[in-house]
């Protein structure tokens, strides 16, 4: 007897013929309106394949219904990686992909969820996969360099030693150490950063640690510190570099002990909080000049992680500008925006002293200001004359041409393999081209589908 599939979505796509035709079912297709929960209800059925839209109520009102509801089919939720979609479906679905995705992988999912695996221990193994998904949303990068820092994140949150986060400033440290605490046991516990270079040196010790009733002038009553603030979560500490060798003598006592004193009181507390530390500077070099303390550091230095900055890694400019354009336009609740292939060669031949803080700052204000869907070079004219460099301008007339058609056939390749959702036929269709030429395109601009 065949199985029954209902693919819930807005537009016609390959979808159903991605998850294998060598699977004997029958599907049917149904749109997100409120008539879902009537006809899940009434109708049988042996799986469920939600399709998600981001920023459509309805999706949301689903995943939650979902929830609450049981309707005697396994779920298989469709995701774009969009946080609140995430979030809504991990409390609903017995399994999730993210686009895009590999057929094979779809297949898989398929099939294991109509042999019916959708035991506890299979919700639980999807519920953890989708709590990673979730910590790790905004370290976006493909570069072999960054990718072997994010692999190493669900190892160190294990862990309940000290870590070391290290890297330039805006690589994206503080999103490091937030993955490393959501992925941990602590995740259900605060976590709390803190600026050390905003910290005055005087305040050092009540600002951390707190301060007991009379212990200065004003102190009326009792006051918690960061430390007690943050419980058994974790305590981040940004810029540790910058504190003075006082307030790194004290903060030795809080890792070596794990217990410490509020100002003016006279006993100790215990803390069961996780350290945090990152820098943008070179501490092996300031232990060396004598500006940080070596028995601090190498407490620290237990675990480290090195993010590097965008300049090493500039194949990710690409991914992430298309990540950041989808973001904001979510935000700003409004089309994508599309980026000129020779502006995006371009911001991948400057520096980005700010690295990925600066980059999506200057995409944000193109995307506020530019009143087209494409992002011209003369909509981001802000950005510092070092993007303007003679490094992209440096050929003669037909090798520029070269360069540009290359950056355009590629970005343009890309975009239709994003569309198609990694599906080559679909996007040699929507290109007008005859899929092997398609290929070839790929082949030749070296695309793979599976890293779209």
């Amino acid at each position: 007897m065949s199985r029954r599939v209902l693919f819930i979505q807005d537009l016609s796509s390959s979808l159903r013929e991605e998850c294998g035709l060598a699977l004997n079912f029958v599907s049917e297709c149904a749109p997100w309106d409120s008539s879902l929960p009537e006809r899940l209800r009434k109708q049988p059925l042996d799986l469920v394949v939600a399709v998600a839209v981001p920023g459509r109520p309805s999706v949301h009102d689903f995943f939650q219904w979902l929830a609450k509801t049981p309707i005697g089919a396994p779920t298989l939720a469709v995701l774009s990686g969009d946080d609140d979609l995430m979030r809504a479906a991990a409390k609903a679905v017995d399994d999730f992909i993210v686009v895009p995705f590999r057929p094979v992988e779809l297949q898989h999912r398929v099939a294991r969820l109509l042999g019916g695996e959708t035991d506890d221990r299979a919700k639980a193994a999807a519920h953890e996969r989708l709590t990673r998904e979730l910590a790790l949303t905004g370290l976006v990068g493909r570069h072999p360099a960054f990718l072997h820092t994010i692999e190493q994140i669900p190892a160190v949150a294990r862990c309940h030693t000290p870590i070391l986060i290290t890297g330039e400033t805006g690589t994206g440290k503080e999103l490091c150490a937030r993955a490393i605490h959501h992925l941990s046991t602590r995740r259900h516990f605060p976590f709390i950063p803190v600026d050390c270079a905003a910290l005055p040196e005087h305040l050092f010790e009540s600002e951390m640690f707190g301060h007991a009733r009379g212990a200065f002038t004003d102190a009326h009553r009792d006051q918690k510190g960061l430390v007690a603030l943050a419980g058994d979560g974790t305590l981040f500490l940004d810029e540790v570099d910058s504190l003075s060798i006082a307030a790194q003598s004290k903060l030795l006592r809080l890792l070596q002990e794990r217990t410490y004193r509020p100002v003016g009181s006279e006993r100790f507390v215990p803390t069961g909080a996780r350290i945090m530390a990152a820098c943008n500077q070179d501490l092996e070099r300031l232990v060396q000049e004598r500006k940080f303390r070596s028995d601090l550091f190498f407490r620290l230095n237990v675990l480290r992680l090195h993010l590097p900055p965008l300049r090493e890694r500039r194949s990710d400019v690409v991914v992430l500008v298309r990540h950041f354009l989808e973001t904001l336009a979510v935000e700003h609740g409004t089309p994508r925006k599309n980026i000129a292939p020779a502006l995006l060669q371009m911001l991948m031949a400057y520096d980005w002293p700010g690295n990925v803080r600066e980059l999506y700052n200057v995409l944000q204000r193109a995307v506020v200001f530019c009143p087209g869907t494409k992002i011209q070079l003369a909509d981001i004219a802000d950005l510092p004359t070092a993007a303007q460099s003679p490094k992209l301008l440096g050929g003669n007339f037909r090798e520029e041409r070269a360069r540009a058609v290359t950056a355009f056939e590629r970005s343009y390749i890309e975009e239709m393999l994003r569309r198609a959702a990694g599906n080559v036929t679909q996007a040699a269709r929507l290109a007008g081209k005859d899929r092997r030429v398609f290929g070839r395109l790929m082949k030749r601009h070296n695309v793979r589908r599976d890293l779209v």
